[in-house]
């Protein structure tokens, strides 16, 4: 916590079987009337989730209930560090913000939807019911989020999803196994490496340093960058990594530089995180059985320079993309992927409005994912609750406060009066986060290109809640 959240236990009491803890938290008072007492409040939930909240003294009778992303523990706290600032800017304007830690670290989706709506309860228990709650997600929060705008009479009355997994986490594991399919197969020929079913960090770990000494050799040569650049493809890998822009349309070399060094941060963090959710949902969700990769590199918006690399290195990308279809065998654990589609899968019957928020090079939740909710959505008939916003810049969640706080006041004027009008374009957007004095604020009109990984198993009684031209079976 911060100094301005330190402070004695006040009180204690126990309302809903819930232990709740509050305190006053008194600013000094040469710095009252920039940042005003705040009440801190906490407690744990019946399934050991903890919770915390902070109210300010000129509460505004709205919640912001934050929902944080993927944490791979043990630590497990119920406030978010990574959150302070932009709770501070939304406590000084007098929206009380409450998280909670969900009752396990990792891939938390079996309860996640649950603890963050019996953190609501308790707080409206503690502090009052708000007239107001908008629910704020990060990353896997977003996911979450977006899930909590499906239920029915939830006491949420809108959502902010910002960096959201919101393709749903069974298409979270076919798009990172279509890379590592890609880069196994063609950068290892012939040798027998699990790509599937990690259960523990030494399996994962194995598979870890087999594809990263491969990755690295293949950047050495024109053959091999013009397969990373193929691989990087189906793993939707952004073609701008740093800098103030991205690299020209056509600078193919220049993608493929950042696509590589995407891939380094990328595979440790992928293959090593995926051991959480294959124990979560007691198996693996992840199939590449009956896939067509030449029809997946068809759709992909990076297939020009793909096959520009391919002619310059003097190899035929056909013949790899044959090669990655006839080796696609990978089914799924069937019971893991009802579990995956049950908990971890966006439907799209949105009963609140939601507005999202994304980079445009986001390694870890592609930013073709909000092609692939809005389709969702939009099949659902939800579509006029939905709006979509990005910002021009490199990063998973990398966005500013002012972006953040602009985004939840949108979503309360959204509230107010029924309706999107031009709230969420990004000129708006621009002009009411520079308004806020917290920062910058690089909105910008984008559309982002198809996500190519999507497909339905068939053989199973799950599904992918797939869309298109169905490159699975």
């Amino acid at each position: 916590m911060t100094q301005r959240r330190t402070g004695e236990t006040m009180h204690r009491l126990k309302t809903l079987g819930l232990t709740v803890s509050l305190a006053l938290i008194a600013a000094p008072a040469t710095a009252m009337a920039a940042e005003p007492a705040v009440t801190e409040l906490g407690g744990t939930l019946a399934n050991g989730a903890t919770w915390a909240a902070e109210v300010p003294a000129d509460w505004n009778g709205k919640l912001v209930l934050y929902s944080h992303g993927f944490r791979p523990g043990p630590d497990n706290p119920a406030w978010d560090q990574g959150f302070d600032s932009t709770a501070q800017a939304l406590t000084d304007r007098g929206f009380a913000v409450a998280s909670s830690s969900y009752a396990s670290a990792g891939w938390a989706l079996g309860t996640a939807v649950d603890d963050q709506l019996g953190t609501l309860a308790a707080f409206s228990a503690a502090a009052g019911e708000p007239d107001r709650t908008i629910a704020f997600g990060t990353s896997m929060g977003g996911l979450v989020s977006s899930l909590i705008a499906e239920v029915p009479n939830s006491g949420v009355d809108g959502v902010v999803s910002t960096c959201g997994l919101l393709g749903g986490g069974i298409n979270l594991n076919n798009y990172q196994l279509d890379g590592i399919h890609a880069l196994a197969e063609l950068l290892l020929p012939g040798q027998e490496l699990q790509l599937t079913g990690f259960r523990t960090g030494a399996e994962a770990g194995v598979t870890i340093n087999a594809l990263m000494g491969a990755v690295q050799q293949a950047q050495t040569t024109p053959e091999g960058r013009a397969r990373l650049a193929l691989a990087a493809a189906f793993m939707n890998t952004p073609t701008w990594f740093s800098g103030s822009t991205a690299p020209g349309h056509k600078d193919y070399a220049a993608q493929q530089v950042a696509q590589y060094n995407w891939l380094l941060q990328t595979i440790p963090f992928v293959v090593g995180s995926r051991s959480s959710i294959v124990n979560a949902a007691d198996g693996d969700s992840g199939w590449n059985a009956g896939v067509d990769y030449r029809a997946l590199l068809q759709d992909s918006a990076q297939r020009q320079q793909v096959e520009a690399l391919y002619r310059s290195a003097g190899l035929d990308v056909r013949g790899d993309l044959r090669t990655l279809t006839t080796t696609a065998d990978i089914t799924p654990d069937t019971d893991a992927l009802g579990w995956m589609d049950r908990t971890s899968t966006p439907h799209g019957n949105l009963q609140v409005p939601v507005l999202t928020m994304h980079t445009l090079a986001d390694i870890l939740a592609p930013v073709e994912y909000l092609e692939e909710y809005e389709e969702t959505v939009r099949e659902a008939g939800s579509n006029a609750l939905l709006r979509q916003s990005y910002v021009e810049r490199t990063g998973h969640c990398t966005f500013t406060d002012a972006e953040r706080t602009a985004a939840v006041l949108a979503m309360d004027e959204r509230l107010d009066t029924g309706r999107w009008a031009n709230l969420a374009e990004p000129k708006q957007l621009d002009r009411r986060a520079e308004s806020l004095g917290l920062g910058g604020a690089d909105f910008i009109k984008y559309r982002p290109a198809e996500f190519v990984n999507d497909r339905t198993y068939t053989a199973g009684h799950g599904h992918g809640n797939g869309h298109g031209s169905g490159k699975g079976s």
